[in-house]
């Protein structure tokens, strides 16, 4: 059975996690409608990033596959959100890019560490 839709789900859920915790900073309240809302427009960019990126193949690449991810999640998941009536000022969108960056990469690094010593240790 294939990784990637498991390796999805959780990279959704770090996009939602990033919601989570802009709503809590910005005391925006942590109802579940309001965290899927925000989310939204994320998770639409990453499952089109995600889904051109051919994830069977490929979604824990961190180069290129993981960067263009990453950029697609941000880039689209702002333009969605403009196009929802949403705003996005431009420290929002910085650290849009910097949060999602630790966690689309990082999670990546952590597979690919993980990864490797799996197969250190079957040597």
């Amino acid at each position: 059975m294939s990784k990637w839709p498991w390796l999805a789900f959780i990279d959704i859920l770090l996009i939602i996690l990033f919601a989570l915790l802009g709503r809590r900073e910005h005391e925006h309240g942590l109802a579940i409608s309001g965290i899927l809302i925000t989310a939204l427009p994320f998770i639409i960019g990453y499952a089109i990033a995600t889904g051109l990126s051919r994830p069977w193949i490929s979604i824990n690449k961190l180069w290129p596959t993981g960067i263009l991810i990453w950029l697609g999640t941000v880039v689209l998941g702002v333009a969605v959100r403009l196009l929802m009536g949403h705003t996005a000022a431009i420290s929002f969108v910085i650290v849009t890019f910097v949060v999602l960056a630790i966690f689309l990469l990082g999670r990546r690094a952590v597979s690919t560490l993980i990864a490797k010593r799996s197969q250190q240790q079957k040597a």
